[in-house]
């Protein structure tokens, strides 16, 4: 049977989501791969997969260059756009790796253009340095020394929590109850001493402009959330539900029925040492569309 571009889109949106961050964007490059494969339909390519890569990864690389200028400007903490992981939806394409998780993505854009696309290509999508060599342009030398470059900077950032899945869950369970009643003790239990808090909302929403680090601080500043949705009349219309965003636990808050923000939650042993906070609307548009139709 021949190969088909349907047979590749869950892997072009896998590598695009992974380099750009956003689904949204990875959306687009993969619309855009279609619409160049349709126009020309490659009859002598030896490998249909190896040219939709070089494509796609190509359409990436484009779209980093150009974006650093435009996130050294953004107005606070930036984060990926999350995702769904918790239902069979298309985005099981993704499959279950470190690097999916919000955390990781963050510690991916320490790396340059370059660096990600190989370290990439190669530790998660398993290419080999020639095969890379030919989908960026480059000397298979060249591929290997971006990839020890982008392994040495993971190496020094990557995140480790040693939890298993059942006790991220659990811990998970038991800040939501803390989060929804607000109550600073039961806070205080589960958040490691220094946890940080950082929260994305792109200049367009309310968030936290630079990262808030230790518990007492981040224990008033999600106490302050509470106190604020009470004064404003906001908790009766609120809602939370616990979900799993990028292979990591997490929940969505909801005020008068509308997606509000994307709260995920980093591990250390029994605590969370970090809350990484989505409200940034462009970013909530497509998790907001699978919780729609989960």
């Amino acid at each position: 049977m021949p190969e088909s571009f349907e047979a590749y889109r869950p892997l072009l949106f896998a590598i695009a989501y992974r380099m750009l961050g956003s689904a949204s964007d990875a959306e687009d490059v993969v619309q855009d791969v279609w619409m160049r494969y349709a126009a020309s339909k490659p009859p002598d390519v030896r490998s249909l997969k190896a040219w939709l890569t070089t494509v796609a990864t190509r359409l990436c690389l484009d779209r980093l260059k150009s974006a650093r200028a435009t996130r050294e400007q953004y107005v606070g903490p930036w984060l990926p756009e999350p995702i769904l992981t918790s239902t069979e939806r298309p985005d099981a394409m993704l499959q279950r790796h470190e690097s999916v998780t919000l955390a990781f993505l963050v510690l991916l854009e320490t790396l340059s253009a370059d660096e990600r696309a190989v370290f990439l290509l190669k530790e998660v999508f398993e290419y080999s340095h020639e095969e890379i060599a030919e989908i960026l342009g480059i000397a298979a030398a060249n591929s290997r020394q971006l990839l020890h470059r982008a392994k040495a900077r993971i190496a020094e950032g990557r995140p480790r929590s040693g939890n298993d899945e059942a006790s991220k869950r659990e811990i998970a369970r038991r800040f939501v109850a803390a989060f929804e009643s607000g109550d600073p003790l039961q806070l205080s239990a589960l958040l490691a001493e220094d946890v940080k808090f950082f929260g994305d909302g792109g200049g367009k929403v309310a968030a936290a402009r630079r990262p808030v680090i230790g518990r007492d601080a981040v224990i008033n500043l999600l106490h302050g959330f509470h106190r604020a949705a009470d004064l404003q009349g906001l908790l009766p219309s609120a809602s939370v539900e616990t979900v799993e965003v990028n292979f990591e636990p997490a929940f969505v808050v909801r005020l008068g029925g509308r997606l509000d923000s994307v709260y995920s939650l980093e591990f250390a042993g029994e605590t969370v040492r970090a809350v990484r906070v989505i409200r940034n609307p462009d970013k909530l548009a497509f998790i907001d569309r699978q919780l729609t139709l989960k």
